[in-house]
């Protein structure tokens, strides 16, 4: 059947085209002269001759051709062209020479190949007319196009697919869902190609298209997201206007069905049961309950309440906003013996509600919640729950200052014990009763120590100590008048010389630790002991507080320049107390305008421009300065006196040791030996305790000798250490025999030449030689430290003159 309407298309397009050929050439003969013109041709009318040209119409080809034999498209024509063959025919353009031939004789123009007029619509191509002998131009070179004759080649397509469309469930009928839209590749301005009409394929049950447009609408008000949440709806489009022969093309929209909120939730149990231990803290999730709604996303947004009056006080219910469940919580202690289970209604109803849908019915469902309560052991309870206690701090040591109570709230009623927690009372200044919680003292109380005592009572069951309760207690220590009154600082005042009676001195005032409920209240007098005082008078001013005022007229300090004016003060009870405090008046020197000049006491002027503070730290500084003073004084004393003895002291306690050969006496460092002299007399060793005289080998009997020996150097090859051997061994000996005294051991260390140095001592002290020409007593003018020096050398070189007479 397309075949041959195909075949019939063709046949009518080239019989069109042969007629459109035939009018061209009635044309051309109706003109007179050989070439073409136009009507109303200015060269026409006025001469009658026509100009030659081209002689061709508006050239048509058909796409699609499928014929075995080229497909005519025209002829180009010269009206010079005498039939003779000498015009030669040429084309150039597009597809000149490969898409269009031309006969070179005839100007016939064939196309050899298959045209698609989606692909191009028309051809641009340039025609010559040159003369076959000269391959002259005989006509300039002109332009003509041929068009591409459309057919209906091409179905409708639907471009911008997948389609995919929303409607709400429940829509009334006609609700526009989507548009879709097919495009035709056809010519839109030749025939009815490219005229679409749509229809449904599949789904013209729930949904319709408008033909002309492509708009889907819903065809029915009853779509329901819970039955069918979404729908396949084939549409088609066809062309040629929908009529016989057309082609067509078809799309598959999807259509989701959104959710309304048209189901209410409902639970999914009408009783619901949950147990939890009566010690249970506030806050503890007792369980979780849900309400099933079939719609979806907010629709399904819930909220839940507590409707009975007993689960409202009892409970809480809140809502889980990621799982959209009820959550039980405890809300008040709960205890079973007082109530075992309870009963709890729970509500649960949509958070957001359309109005479009209440005739559907109530959108909230409701369900029981039972919950049992479970036993379990308890500590014991305090009861009742006052901790404030009190006591007068004058009780006696194991007075009750109160009781507490505890009892066992379990079934069981076991019996307490009663403590104390040791670690807020350390000073154990109270005690309990392990059995009836009376809490007494232990400890004498003193409200001004310690006003307030915060212990800590442990209750426990007698045969569970495991089972503990704390309570904390706040004891107050109630105040006795048992602190007499003093003065608040020692009063210390100043009167002039020439003062008048009734003149003010001082203002007293007092303090007292005790803290009386009613307030304090003081009363001021005289002491009994200044009964006979006619200098100055007291006056009680009632507002605890005193006025010292002057009794006489003038002072001499040279008389008496202090008064001690005793002063009672008694408190108000009860017992009432008292004490005597002394106010110290001094006569001072005053100007004329009473401003006080100079007092005897320095003290008292340094108190009246410094507070007692400062006082204290000056006198203390002063103290300081005096005992340093004298500490500089004894330490100039003792060195004095050490110098002295050192004038008087024997020059064989230093060894002088010559480091080098020059330098004199500079350079010469002194070993004290007083060390090993300090804890002992030398009388003891010339006395000779153990015999000591010169027959026995003491140092007593060779001492003198030892003096003279002792600076210089004996003439022999072997030099002789054994007065320093025996002297420091003896020492020692002693030192060790008695066991009084601590170790004063001293080591010295005595340098010296050698005896085989082969460099002789320059010394002039030890010399080998027999004799010496220097004389040493220029040594006498030094001072006493060399005076026995001089005389050493003095007796040596007198003896060395006698031997050599």
């Amino acid at each position: 059947m397309a075949k041959g309407l195909q075949g019939f298309s063709w046949t009518m397009l080239l019989l069109f085209c042969a007629i459109q050929e035939l009018g061209a050439w009635a044309v051309h003969a109706a003109v007179e002269g050989p070439g073409l013109g136009q009507p109303g041709d200015p060269a026409l009318l006025a001469s009658g001759r026509v100009k030659r040209g081209w002689v061709w119409n508006q050239f048509f080809v058909v796409e699609e051709y499928t014929g075995t034999e080229p497909l005519y498209v025209g002829k180009i024509h010269s009206d010079s062209d005498e039939g003779d063959g000498s015009i030669k025919y040429t084309i150039s353009g597009e597809g000149a020479g490969t898409i269009f031939l031309i006969d070179e004789i005839t100007g016939d123009i064939h196309a050899t190949e298959r045209l698609d007029r989606e692909q191009k619509t028309f051809y641009t191509l340039r025609a010559q007319a040159r003369d076959r002998q000269t391959d002259q131009l005989l006509e300039p070179e002109s332009e003509f196009i041929i068009k591409v004759q459309d057919i209906n080649d091409s179905e409708p397509r639907f471009l911008e697919g997948p389609y995919i469309g929303s409607v709400a469930e429940l829509s009334p009928v006609g609700t526009s869902v989507m548009q879709v839209m097919a495009s035709d590749a056809d010519d839109p301005t030749y025939g009815s190609s490219a005229r679409v009409v749509y229809s449904v394929l599949e789904g013209e049950q729930h949904f319709t298209v408008d033909s002309k447009t492509g708009v889907i609408r819903t065809a029915v008000a009853d779509l329901d997201r819970e039955t069918q949440d979404r729908y396949e709806v084939v549409i088609r489009a066809t062309d040629m206007a929908g009529q016989l022969g057309g082609l067509s093309g078809s799309t598959t929209v999807t259509i989701v069905v959104t959710d309304v909120n048209d189901n209410p939730p409902r639970f999914s149990q009408k009783m619901y049961q949950f147990s939890i231990v009566e010690t249970a803290p506030v806050g503890t999730a007792i369980g979780r309950v849900k309400a099933e709604d079939s719609d979806v996303g907010e629709n399904t947004d819930m909220t839940y309440q507590v409707k009975d009056e007993e689960g409202v006080e009892m409970f809480k219910v809140t809502t889980d906003s990621n799982t959209q469940e009820a959550v039980i919580t405890v809300q008040k202690p709960l205890d079973y013996e007082s109530k075992k289970v309870h009963t709890v209604v729970v509500e649960a109803l949509n958070k957001f509600v359309d109005p479009r849908f209440m005739d559907l019915g109530t959108f909230r469902d409701q369900t029981i919640v039972r919950v049992s309560v479970l036993d379990v052991d308890e500590p014991p309870e305090f009861r009742p729950a006052s901790n404030l206690m009190e006591v007068q701090e004058d009780a006696h040591v194991g007075s009750v200052v109160g009781v507490v109570t505890a009892l066992d709230p379990d079934t069981a009623n076991h019996p307490v014990r009663y403590a104390i927690d040791r670690s807020t009372d350390a000073e154990r200044i109270f005690d309990i009763d392990a059995n009836t919680g009376a809490i007494v003292t232990g400890k004498v109380l003193d409200r001004e120590t310690a006003g307030w005592h915060n212990i800590t009572v442990l209750a426990m069951e007698e045969d569970n100590h495991l089972q503990v309760s704390r309570a904390s207690l706040r004891i107050r220590i109630l105040d006795v008048n048992d602190n007499p009154p003093e003065l608040a600082t020692p009063y210390e005042a100043a009167v002039c010389e020439d003062a008048k009676p009734g003149q003010l001195i001082q203002t007293i005032s007092v303090v007292d630790r005790d803290e009386p409920q009613s307030g304090h209240r003081f009363y001021f007098t005289l002491a009994p002991e200044a009964a006979n005082n006619h200098y100055f008078s007291l006056l009680d001013i009632k507002d605890n507080t005193a006025a010292v005022h002057t009794q006489k007229v003038g002072f001499n300090r040279q008389e008496q320049d202090v008064y001690l004016l005793p002063i009672l003060v008694v408190d108000s009870g009860p017992p009432a107390l008292s004490s005597t405090g002394t106010l110290t008046i001094r006569v001072c020197g005053c100007d004329s305008n009473g401003a006080i000049q100079s007092c005897n006491s320095t003290a008292y002027i340094v108190s009246a421009t410094l507070s007692p503070g400062a006082l204290i730290a000056l006198l203390v500084c002063i103290l300081i300065l005096v005992v340093l003073v004298l500490l500089i004084l004894t330490l100039k004393r003792h060195h004095k006196s050490h110098l002295t003895s050192e004038d008087d002291e024997d020059m064989r306690d230093n060894v002088i040791k010559y480091n080098d050969e020059g330098g004199g006496e500079q350079d010469t460092e002194a070993y004290d030996m007083s060390a090993l002299r300090s804890l002992y007399d030398f009388s003891e060793i010339k006395g000779g305790d153990g015999g000591g005289g010169p027959g026995e080998g003491g140092l007593g009997g060779n001492l003198a000798s030892e003096l003279h020996a002792l600076p210089q150097w004996v003439q022999s090859s072997d030099l002789d250490f054994s007065v320093f051997r025996d002297y420091i061994c003896r020492k020692v000996e002693q030192a060790d025999e008695d066991l009084s005294v601590p170790p004063y051991d001293s080591f010295q260390t005595y340098a010296f030449e050698g005896s085989d140095s082969p460099v002789p001592s320059l010394s002039s002290i030890n010399t080998w030689s027999s004799g010496s020409e220097q004389d040493f007593s220029y040594l006498g003018g030094w001072g006493p430290r060399f005076r026995q020096l001089a005389a050493l050398y003095a007796g040596r070189r007198g003896e060395e003159d006698s031997e050599e007479s």
